[in-house]
């Protein structure tokens, strides 16, 4: 469950840097999304078959991180649409 976390700490903050522009999210937006990429990660590792979703490996990696990218992206459009609106 600990390597879980920092995975998704990992992942997060990766796809933090990747992501042009300054991000208002905190540390615990950055761990949710990144454990979601990892999860996502891994289930296309495991679709693909060069991994299992609790596993580590290449692929899930990349694909985590890219899945990060897309869901900080997601997270900063649905946070900027709320303060417009308000």
């Amino acid at each position: 469950m600990i390597g879980f976390i920092v995975a998704g700490l990992v992942i997060g903050a990766l796809a933090r840097l990747i992501k042009p522009g300054k991000q208002n999210l905190g540390i615990i937006a950055t761990l949710l999304l990144g454990l979601v990429g990892s999860v996502i990660g891994g289930l296309v590792a495991n679709l693909l078959g060069t991994g299992d979703i609790f596993e580590l490996n290449v692929v899930g990696f990349i694909v985590a991180v890219i899945a990060a990218v897309l869901l900080i992206g997601v997270a900063e459009g649905l946070a900027g649409r709320r303060k417009v609106t308000h």
